[in-house]
């Protein structure tokens, strides 16, 4: 009998995916890859889009070495690159930034944009919401160890928000939360912000609906708006995610 003969583990499929109509848990080994025009030597695996029901498109641009867009591109949207591994060049409506792990740029709707480099992104991409009165924030570069770390609710759980916090010129949020083994949210949540969530380190689990789903390192969730959820942290070390939340902006009709 050869190799080819005997059939894998896991040929009934079990795995840890859950896609419902108000929230989704993707396992990275299940998202497959795309590619798009614009984009050389460079694998995209979308999250989330408004196919599944979201108000924003998240993905994760896996570019090797040499690749990525060859020219800027511009699609009337806004977008937020963060950099999960290795170091990229990202341009933001003319400006360059040589951004490591960690680093990452916001990109306002209508400039132009380019990625370039051998690197694990996650992109966030939306049509920017203008609220009257209020100017437009202008595209901007920063690195989450230049963000402070705000304790909130409960001893040994962290905020930083990097694209600030409760700035009315902004309709969207980026944030990183990190927990130390063992602490969770104080109570669950139900709101009217949708979220697109990305494991960076450690582990947990996450509550969704009634249901608890166990998370790691790589892992993406969507919530929609009002799913019930709250977070405990599990594991040995200090669990983080990247959380882009929608705010600032009234309801539509």
């Amino acid at each position: 009998m050869t190799r080819r003969d005997v059939l894998p583990p896991g040929i009934a499929g079990h795995n840890r995916t859950m896609v419902t109509p108000h929230y989704a848990v993707m396992p990275p080994e299940g998202i497959l890859e795309s590619r798009l025009p614009g984009f050389e030597k460079t694998k995209i695996r979308f999250h989330t889009s408004p196919a599944m029901g979201a108000n924003f498109a998240q993905a994760l641009l896996e570019i090797e070495d040499g690749g990525g867009t060859p020219a800027p591109l511009m699609d009337g949207l806004e977008h937020f690159f963060f950099v999960v591994e290795g170091e990229a060049e990202i341009a933001a409506d003319g400006q360059t930034r040589r951004l490591d792990a960690g680093g990452y740029a916001y990109v306002a709707a209508g400039k132009s944009y380019a990625v370039t480099g051998a690197a694990k992104i996650i992109w966030v991409k939306r049509p920017y919401v203008a609220a009257p009165g209020i100017a437009p924030r202008a595209s901007f570069f920063g690195h989450r160890h230049d963000v402070p770390k705000v304790n909130k609710h409960t001893r040994g759980r962290n905020w930083q928000a990097l694209l600030g916090e409760a700035d009315m010129a902004m309709d969207m949020e980026v944030n990183i939360l990190s927990f130390e083994p063992g602490n969770y949210f104080p109570f669950v949540e139900t709101h009217i912000m949708q979220h697109g969530l990305y494991m960076l380190e450690g582990q947990g689990l996450y509550l969704l609906g009634r249901e608890w789903h166990e998370c790691w390192v790589g892992d993406f969730i969507w919530m929609g708006a009002y799913v019930p959820q709250q977070f405990y942290a599990t594991g040995w070390g200090e669990t983080a995610y990247l959380l882009y939340k929608d705010v600032n902006r009234d309801v539509t009709f």
